[in-house]
C-alpha cells in the first residue's frame, strides 16, 4: 500500500494518480508492492534525519529507508519540497516533473538502482527517464 504523509503544508493534489503510478513502476521492475510511505516535509526536517541517521550534514532532496524483503518493497520516501522546488528551477524543468523524478528515485532504490558512482547513476537517470514516460500511459 502506497501512503503520503505530510510534515509541512505541502499535499499533493493527484495522490490517487501518483499511487497508480507507482504501482505500475513497481510491477514493472517485477516487484510486488508492500508498505511504502512517501513523507514530505522541508530542508530541515530532512537535515536532522540526515545528520541523526546517516551522520551527513547536507541538504538533499531524498532520503530513503528500505525495509523490502526480498521482491516486496516497504520503505519511508522522505521528501524536502524546498529541495524540489530549487532543484527543479536548477534544471530548468517543472516543479511536477522534479517531483515525479524524485519519487520514482526512491522506488528505484528499493529496486536495487543504484547512484553512488558516474555509471550507475546513469543508469540511474535512463531509469527515472522511462518510469517518468509510464505516468502519461494510463492517464
Amino acid at each position: 500500500m502506497i501512503s503520503f504523509n505530510y510534515e509541512n503544508d505541502f499535499e499533493l493534489s493527484n495522490e490517487d494518480q501518483i499511487s497508480i503510478w507507482i504501482s505500475l513502476v513497481i510491477q514493472s521492475e517485477n516487484k510486488k508492492e508492500g508498505d511504502i510511505n512517501f513523507i514530505f516535509c522541508d530542508d530541515e526536517y530532512l537535515l536532522n534525519l540526515n545528520q541523526q541517521y546517516l551522520d551527513h550534514d547536507t541538504l538533499t532532496d531524498i532520503i530513503s529507508f528500505d525495509y523490502s524483503v526480498g521482491n516486496e518493497l516497504h520503505g519511508d520516501i522522505f521528501i524536502s519540497i524546498e529541495r524540489v522546488l530549487e532543484n527543479a528551477q536548477d534544471f530548468n524543468v517543472t516543479f511536477e516533473e522534479e517531483l515525479k523524478r524524485v519519487l520514482v528515485h526512491g522506488i528505484l532504490h528499493y529496486c536495487g538502482y543504484k547512484d553512488k558512482n558516474e555509471q550507475d547513476e546513469q543508469l540511474m537517470r535512463a531509469k527515472e527517464d522511462e518510469k517518468i514516460k509510464m505516468f502519461h500511459v494510463e492517464h
